[in-house]
């Protein structure tokens, strides 16, 4: 469903809001989906009361899981509705936690960016990139909006290029280069007599709605499925003849990891990895009307939880632990291959 109306963003909220219900192991994301599309919807203040549930955990309300992600997002959504002291609160708070992923960063720039701040948005996307990069090493998809959009608050400003800039470049998926789409002067094309500057302006605009094209039509990462070593341990118990497809846990962790590689080396953007468990992937089986044996269930099964929000982006950020819950940074376990 793709709403264009915001009667239409009320009512995939309120699916989601049940299905949240449903899969409260999945609450997070969903009420995320869900305040998003109450903002579209108009009804901000409801939005922010989601917000507030998942920041305020509480009976059978576990702690937000990405808390200054909620906090980012909240800020934005306060900000929208004239409460703007007590977003640059929160904005302060999520700049000083400096959180080790993208996400936060990028909301918290851009909406000090939408209100017209440029220099405190310029600075939020360095602080991140600073944060979470380092150069020379593999960009994960996840970062890209930073670059870029870092890249466009330096042409704002007049700022000259530098090393994350290019870098910018290299990752811009559209096909007119960045200083044309960041153009300061793009605004007066619009108003141009000249046939073909308004010619070039909508190439470019043609340019940037293909990015967002693509950018909707993976909403969530291609992900890969991983089971913690209790939970594969006790799916084979279960059903013997997945020990076929996990002959053991170590053979399983390398799969993973080997085929995320793959599909980043064949140029697949936006990759990630979902964590399995026995009742989340019987009740799976039971929704599908198959038995759990029934080994093409399996890709489904990943491909739901990544819808649901349940992907952690691969490869993991700079100093972040490996996905597969040894503790060790990444670049030691996994990634070090």
């Amino acid at each position: 469903m793709r709403p264009d109306m915001p009667a239409d963003h009320t009512t995939e909220a309120e699916r989601l809001l049940r299905t949240a219900a449903r899969y409260p192991e999945d609450q997070e994301p969903l009420l995320l989906q869900a305040a998003a599309h109450l903002e579209l919807a108009g009804a901000r203040d409801r939005a922010s009361g989601l917000y507030d549930q998942l920041l305020s955990p509480g009976g059978d309300r576990p702690s937000a899981e990405h808390p200054q992600l909620v906090k980012a997002l909240k800020a934005a959504n306060l900000w929208e509705f004239g409460h703007e002291a007590e977003a640059r609160a929160i904005i302060d708070g999520v700049r000083l936690a400096a959180p080790m992923e993208p996400a936060p960063w990028e909301i918290v720039a851009e909406t000090l960016e939408r209100h017209d701040e440029p220099e405190a948005a310029h600075d939020a996307f360095t602080a991140a990139l600073n944060l979470l990069l380092t150069p020379g090493e593999e960009v994960p998809y996840a970062t890209h909006a930073l670059l870029i959009g870092r890249h466009r608050t330096r042409r704002l400003l007049g700022l000259p290029h530098d090393a994350w800039d290019t870098l910018a470049d290299q990752v811009n998926p559209a096909s007119v280069p960045l200083d044309e789409l960041h153009d300061p002067k793009r605004l007066w094309a619009l108003g141009s007599d000249n046939p073909d500057e308004l010619q070039a302006e909508i190439n470019r605009l043609r340019a940037e709605l293909g990015s967002f094209r693509t950018a909707l039509s993976r909403p969530f990462p291609v992900a890969v499925l991983h089971w913690p070593e209790g939970e594969l341990a006790e799916l084979i118990a279960a059903y013997p003849p997945l020990a076929e497809e996990y002959p053991s846990h170590e053979a399983h962790l390398a799969r993973v990891e080997t085929a995320l590689r793959e599909l980043a080396a064949a140029g697949t953007p936006n990759l990630g990895i979902v964590t399995g468990t026995v009742p989340s992937y019987e009740a799976f089986a039971a929704s599908e009307a198959q038995p759990p044996t029934t080994t093409s269930l399996l890709p489904l099964y990943a491909t739901t939880l990544a819808a649901r929000g349940r992907a952690t982006p691969w490869p993991p950020p700079r100093n972040a632990t490996c996905w597969c819950g040894s503790g060790e940074p990444y670049r030691q376990c996994h990634g070090a291959g």
